[in-house]
């Protein structure tokens, strides 16, 4: 290239730097003076409702302008209330941000309810904290002591709405395997249904995520309160190697198709997502932040010490793992629905 040709294109390159920082400014201070609303789809006290606070907490020094984050509590409708809540209402501008239990993506397969009112791969999905393996276990009186067990004695397990783990698991394995558990709903929290079991209302509990359990309710675990008899994901946890897979319990390949679908949103693990419409600069920005958090050493040893999970799954990754979901084959999907209503063993109100 001659001399005149590279004074012209630094001349073409600073122009374009020039015309370009102020849009590149305004993204960086547009959170300055703001508050983000974090809206999570789960109770006050929860694993999921300690981590999204923790989150929280650090985040905002590393969001350009440090805005002010404030956690509001959405539960209700097995997480569709808080996800309708983000398509529908939130703004669309990067200011409202939710963690939303991924229960609500098999909701859309399933069309579980006429009320919903979004596309869970519309969402822009900025990353997740964690992800680690759910589970099915029982109180330590209960006769069950196995997941085989269960094909022989009734178990009442306390549940929430009719599209969260809690509920869904549990009718899964009664279609797939022939198990009997006896799903007892409409406990409005988690932490509600825990109490049931402290006081025998209930037997056990599924979907409740490793994490989740360490963190709400670690002594149980430690001092044998409880017994897991099956965990939810696509491997075992390396610190149950023992205790299988529900995925495990599928006797054919079309089933342990089914069982796979259920067990794939696992991996979507503790996502943190935003509206959609957000603009794309704002995302990257979200994305950035975040990812910073993941390795802020003060946020770290904050988790370490409560005992909290971090193990992050970049929000591009979230993209591509929620659009196969979104896109079941519809064979598999027609089978999913089958399964949620003819799940067998039953169901009660509380």
């Amino acid at each position: 290239m001659h001399a005149g040709a590279r004074r012209s294109a630094l001349c073409m390159g600073a122009f374009l730097l020039a015309a370009t920082a102020p849009f590149a400014a305004a993204a960086q201070d547009f959170y300055r003076g703001k508050t983000v609303d974090l809206i999570v789809s789960t109770g006050v006290g929860g694993g999921h409702d300690t981590n999204a606070r923790l989150v929280a907490r650090h985040w905002t020094k590393h969001i350009p302008g440090a805005p002010n984050i404030v956690v509001k509590n959405m539960p209700g409708a097995g997480h569709l209330r808080a996800a309708n809540f983000l398509a529908r209402q939130a703004p669309k501008d990067g200011t409202a941000i939710a963690t939303l239990v991924p229960a609500f993506l098999l909701a859309q397969v399933l069309e579980a309810s006429k009320n919903i009112q979004f596309d869970a791969a519309a969402f822009r999905w900025i990353g997740a904290s964690a992800a680690n393996n759910s589970t099915f276990y029982v109180w330590h009186t209960s006769p069950v002591r196995t997941m085989a067990d269960t094909l022989r004695h009734e178990v009442l397990m306390g549940a929430t709405g009719a599209g969260s783990y809690t509920m869904i698991y549990p009718t899964l394995m009664n279609y797939v395997a022939g198990t009997k558990f006896k799903v007892v709903a409409g406990y409005g929290t988690t932490a509600e249904v825990n109490l049931a079991l402290e006081r025998g209302e209930v037997q056990g509990r599924a979907g409740n995520n490793l994490n989740s359990l360490k963190v709400e309710s670690g002594d149980w675990l430690r001092d044998g309160k409880i017994r897991l008899i099956a965990q939810v994901g696509l491997e075992r946890d390396p610190e149950f190697p023992d205790i299988p897979l529900m995925m495990e319990f599928g006797k054919t390949d079309e089933d342990r198709s089914l069982l796979r679908l259920f067990s794939a949103d696992i991996a979507v693990g503790r996502p943190f997502l935003t509206a959609p419409g957000t603009p794309d600069e704002r995302l990257a920005l979200l994305r950035r932040s975040f990812e910073a958090t993941m390795k802020d050493p003060s946020f770290l040893k904050e988790a370490h010490e409560g005992g909290v999970d971090v193990s992050p799954v970049p929000g591009e990754r979230l993209q591509t793992i929620v659009s196969e979901i979104v896109n079941t084959p519809p064979e598999v999907a027609r089978r999913a629905r089958e399964a949620m209503h003819m799940g067998g063993g039953g169901s009660a109100a509380r």
